[in-house]
């Protein structure tokens, strides 16, 4: 019979090492699957689903978490759990990881220590905080009554302003030009004395557009106003520096460079700190309350540095491979590519395909095991004409056929050629069926911008 706990600590013992040793066998073969390296990325591509490979290629939604990055956030679950603020040793035993995924996104972005990075939940509270920071600190109180932002940004900054303005701040919103940017002469001739903000977005999410942050950066800093970017799309695919852009204020998610969801950081320059959004607690010295997602930001840091460090590759590799598909895909006929590819970020493609619904298009993806999208995940059930193309004048027809295909260091060559094969029988099928198609006159061309 068993008496009292120290006859049953060497069965309780045994049994927990049992567990552990069987889990440590089925995270080792989880990791074999999601590692980076360039033969068993080979081996993911092949993985065949009902006959069909297959190949996901909208990662301006979101991405794979690097395996890596889910390695170092796995103690945060269920071994270093403690409240960062609480005081004591489960407590303690956080701090050093995530001093060091700090000074980690710090680097990323080349923010110095007298800056302030503040993490949040995602990029779309840190784009509300600063919109809604700026109409409490300067609109409200009649300092100012003006902000500026592209008719390009993504939802969460376009709903803000929108809102705003039904509080009475004046927005003005920037036109593109043909090539789908935003030009920084524009930025210049619409500041007023009394513009409290510019918010332009550093990379477009559905062209992926690069636009001339450093450029505007220096307009509103020689006008004296306060300048925001959101950085989401740029991240890992060009270099981000907050110093020689001249930001005050600069967002980003980690979800979108291979780290977790659900953990996004706010960079406020030196003396800019913003009002707190969020109140309730002292945490990120008194910026944003609530308890600190320590697993995410562990990973969100991990995946930084990850991404600073394989720039090259995707400035070189990824960029060959996203050309390859967009030669095959220009060589059908009447297909149209938006914004140059040297002005893009490596791993975007927008697309037309005249006379085929974007929806259509994707549902024969979709069956085929390809992911892509129509545009920004965050508005992709509202069935509406793509903004950018209707920005950039696009005739109607085409304003509702455009398709995002966005690749990330994880796309291998055999997805493309997979992809490639798979557009020319949906192309071919859908505009067999395709009553806009068939009567559009023969060599009907007067698409949008399509210089390489």
């Amino acid at each position: 019979m068993i008496k009292n706990y120290t006859d049953v600590a060497p069965i309780i013992k045994y049994i927990r090492s049992i567990i552990i040793f069987n889990y440590a066998i089925f995270y080792k073969t989880l990791r074999m699957f999601c590692v980076s390296s360039n033969k068993l990325r080979q081996k993911r591509s092949y993985l065949i689903t009902g006959g069909k490979m297959r190949v996901y290629l909208d990662n301006n939604a979101t991405t794979i978490v690097d395996p890596h990055v889910f390695e170092v956030m796995e103690p945060f679950f269920c071994q270093k759990y403690g409240n960062p603020n609480s005081l004591h040793q489960f407590a303690s035993d956080t701090h050093k990881p995530l001093k060091e995924a700090m000074q980690k996104i710090y680097a990323g972005i080349g923010a110095s220590n007298e800056d302030s990075v503040a993490i949040t939940s995602c990029a779309t509270e840190s784009n509300n905080w600063v919109l809604k920071s700026i109409y409490f600190e300067y609109i409200l109180t009649g300092r100012k009554n003006h902000i500026i932002v592209s008719e390009v940004e993504h939802p969460s900054i376009m709903a803000t302003a929108k809102f705003l303005e039904t509080k009475g701040c004046k927005v003005t919103y920037l036109p593109i030009n043909s090539e789908g940017i935003v030009e920084a002469h524009t930025v210049r001739d619409f500041i007023t004395d009394k513009t409290a903000l510019v918010s332009i977005m550093w990379v477009n999410n559905e062209t992926g557009a690069i636009f001339p942050i450093e450029e505007i950066g220096a307009i509103c800093a020689t006008k004296g106003v306060l300048f925001h970017t959101d950085s989401v799309q740029a991240i890992g695919k060009v270099p981000v520096n907050v110093k020689e852009a001249n930001v005050d204020y600069l967002t980003m998610s980690a979800h979108k460079f291979h780290g977790p969801k659900g953990v996004g950081a706010l960079f406020m320059k030196k003396d800019q700190e913003l009002t707190p959004l969020l109140h309730g607690g002292s945490h990120m010295g008194g910026l944003r309350s609530g308890t600190l997602n320590v697993s995410g930001i562990v990973g969100m840091g991990k995946a930084m540095e990850a991404a600073i460090d394989a720039l090259d590759f995707e400035m070189s590799e990824i960029k060959e491979l996203r050309d390859r598909l967009e030669d095959a895909i220009l060589e059908i006929e009447d297909t149209f590519v938006v914004t140059p590819r040297a002005k893009r970020t490596p791993n975007t493609i927008l697309v037309s395909f005249r006379g085929i619904e974007g929806e259509a298009m994707l549902w024969d993806l979709n069956r085929a095991g390809i992911a892509a999208s129509t545009g920004s995940a965050c508005a992709s059930e509202d069935l509406e004409s793509n903004p950018i193309m209707e920005a950039i004048g696009a005739e109607a027809d085409l304003a509702h056929t455009a398709i995002r295909f966005s690749l990330s260091r994880y796309t291998t060559s055999e997805e493309i050629d997979y992809t490639i094969d798979i557009v020319k029988e949906a192309v071919k099928r859908l505009r067999s069926i395709s009553s806009s198609y068939a009567y559009a006159p023969t060599g009907h061309n007067d698409g949008p911008n399509t210089n390489h």
